[in-house]
């Protein structure tokens, strides 16, 4: 299969499963939700694919997609919120929030959610493109 058409499948998988994460969290989504979580989907899953093998600890692939999801978060709230005035979410009543768009709760959250994102990413490769079965080194 196209590289780039297993991209827009695991882009879209992403983007579908974080906009409904996103309903059964808060009880509504917008559609830029599905766009930041299938670039956010997509964006760990290849720096795992390129920057991480099996015996790299999992811990540290977690923290490089915490990085990856508070950063991309930020951009897309900065943008969204900040100059277009959306408003799609404000984290400024929470402590330890930047301009309201994250903070460390939020950044908390991402490094847990990191996980399943991961495995459900090498999974989607394993068994809709037949590619090597993933293995991870929990410590």
């Amino acid at each position: 299969m196209n590289r780039l058409v297993q991209l827009l499948v695991l882009f879209s998988i992403g983007g579908i499963s974080y906009y409904f994460i996103e309903i059964l969290w808060r009880g509504y989504s917008h559609i830029s939700m599905f766009i930041l979580g299938g670039l956010c989907f997509v964006t760990i899953g290849l720096v795992r694919e390129h920057y991480f093998t099996p015996e790299i600890q999992i811990l540290k692939q977690l923290a490089v997609s915490c990085f990856i999801i508070t950063v991309l978060e930020f951009i897309f709230g900065f943008i969204l919120n900040v100059k277009l005035g959306l408003g799609i979410w404000d984290y400024s009543g929470l402590k330890f929030n930047f301009m309201g768009q994250i903070s460390l709760v939020s950044s908390i959250v991402w490094f847990f959610l990191s996980l399943p994102a991961i495995i459900f990413y090498d999974y989607i490769r394993y068994w809709l493109f037949r590619e090597k079965k993933p293995s991870y080194k929990f410590i």
